[in-house]
């Protein structure tokens, strides 16, 4: 069966087909459709997922949802929790410096931020079909065809997988999946307890001495986040049920806190795995397809939907006839590296949670380190995206890097940035976009709170030139932005 939430198109031919409609394809969408990209999602599944369990987003994707106008609408559904003790959960505080207007993460059930963003792609004119499921697919110099599960094939211009770590369309690409299979494998929750929260926290911090992957905390009113070591669950094919929480707890902690009214129970491994290529010809990797970690520092979902930032203005760009050359070539030569430092500190998380002496004691010395702030920041930059700079070149220390939500005379620097578009922000008020006017805004304005003339901004936020000379900004507008407007 197939379910449409909008009118079957008369033109079966699509400029970007997407697998799979979790927040990573969502948002991609959404993307592409800011650029009037025709887009088709596939979702294998016939409902949304039912499974209430907590996600959250970190400071970069909070910023992303903000340059996109999405950010206020999604507020209201999240529980928002300072951003302190992300690395390896250790309590230290948010070091100085943040925007306090993001600096903290917002915990939302995965339901509600699947069906917001999907929601945002359907209003923006995306297509989404339920119970559809890749099958099949070949491709040549036009484009590429897809084959359902029901032998129906669609043909679209490019193919993204955003299927997930199991990705079908990876596989049938036979794009290699290197890393480490699972080592340790834990239970999470949210459920209610039935003890004083007195006496819980003494035994939390008790237990937590010798077991770093063990906790209990509060993740809303009345309601607790439990993590405990699945060594003893071994059915991995099954769901864990209530009593695998319980009799987890009493082993490690003595006690299973009368657990009680669930309102989500998950497990999951330390596997760690990273696609060979993010790109075949006409067909494109993305979020969990591309790579998969443990969750500890609550990476993935934020990985995933910055995949889709980085990636969609890119595949626009190239569907609309303007792209430079190897502008789609540099999803991979971004977006790659990132992962691989994500799976490097999710690696590192893991064996700081380790109960073996030597990493208790390189836990230990890091617990002291993170008392400087630079320490702390530059930590809190990997698990939140912050601390990204893209290898643009040689140039000024914020070439590369994401430019923070500045104050500037129409507002605020997001708010410039709804549609998708490049931005050049010009404090001196001589310089100009030119024949790029069709791609890239410009905000003459001197007193921008920026510490530099002017910069030339990505669609995703990201600063791809410094300077005040128009000729040298010219050639950085063709780099990024292609060839002028005739």
């Amino acid at each position: 069966m197939q379910l449409s939430t909008t009118s079957p198109t008369t033109d079966r031919t699509y400029d970007v087909i997407i697998a799979g409609c979790g927040p990573t394809g969502a948002m991609l969408a959404a993307e592409l459709r800011l650029h009037d990209v025709r887009v088709l999602v596939l979702e294998k599944e016939t409902e949304p997922t039912s499974a209430v369990r907590i996600v959250s987003l970190h400071i970069r994707s909070l910023e992303l949802m903000a340059m996109r106008g999405l950010l206020d609408r999604i507020l209201p559904h999240g529980r928002r929790r300072p951003a302190s003790a992300f690395f390896a959960a250790i309590p230290k505080p948010a070091p100085e410096g943040l925007d306090p207007r993001y600096a903290y993460l917002l915990g939302i059930p995965q339901p509600v931020i699947e069906r917001l963003l999907e929601e945002h792609a359907i209003a923006l004119g995306a297509q989404v079909r339920r119970g559809c499921a890749v099958a099949g697919l070949t491709q040549d110099d036009e484009g590429v065809t897809v084959e359902l599960a029901d032998g129906k094939q669609l043909r679209s211009r490019y193919l993204v997988g955003c299927d997930g770590g199991r990705s079908t369309v990876r596989k049938l690409l036979g794009v290699g999946f290197p890393g480490e299979p699972a080592r340790t494998e834990s239970l999470m929750g949210e459920m209610e307890v039935g003890v004083p929260q007195e006496e819980l926290a003494v035994t939390v911090a008790k237990v937590r001495e010798t077991h770093q992957r063990f906790w209990l905390r509060p993740a809303g009113v009345g309601v607790y986040s439990v993590l405990v070591p699945a060594a003893g669950v071994s059915d991995r094919a099954e769901p864990p049920t209530l009593d695998d929480f319980k009799r987890q707890l009493r082993a490690v902690a003595g006690s299973d806190f009368g657990v009680h009214s669930p309102r989500w129970l998950s497990r999951f491994g330390d596997a760690t795995r990273l696609a060979d290529r993010y790109r075949v010809g006409r067909v494109l990797l993305a979020g969990d397809a591309a790579h998969i970690h443990p969750p500890i520092g609550g990476q993935g979902l934020n990985l995933g939907v910055q995949d889709a930032v980085n990636l969609g203005w890119k595949l626009a760009a190239r569907i609309r006839g303007w792209a430079p050359e190897a502008l789609l070539d540099t999803y991979q030569a971004e977006r790659r590296p990132v992962a691989e430092a994500v799976l490097d500190n999710t690696r590192a998380q893991t064996e700081l949670l380790s109960t073996e002496s030597g990493a208790q004691a390189v836990r230990r010395l890091l617990i002291e380190l993170m008392d400087f702030d630079e320490v702390n920041l530059h930590l809190l930059g990997k698990i939140t995206a912050i601390g990204i700079r893209y290898d643009f070149g040689a140039g000024p220390d914020l070439l590369g890097r994401r430019l923070p939500d500045i104050a500037v005379k129409r507002g605020n620097l997001y708010g410039l940035l709804h549609h998708g578009r490049g931005l050049l922000l010009d404090r001196t008020e001589s310089l100009t976009v030119g024949s790029w006017s069709d791609r890239v805004d410009h905000l003459a304005d001197p007193t921008a709170a920026l510490d530099v003339p002017g910069v030339l901004l990505r669609p995703d936020g990201h600063v791809a030139w410094v300077g005040d000379d128009q000729q040298d900004l010219d050639e950085h507008l063709s780099r990024w932005f292609g060839e002028p407007a005739h």
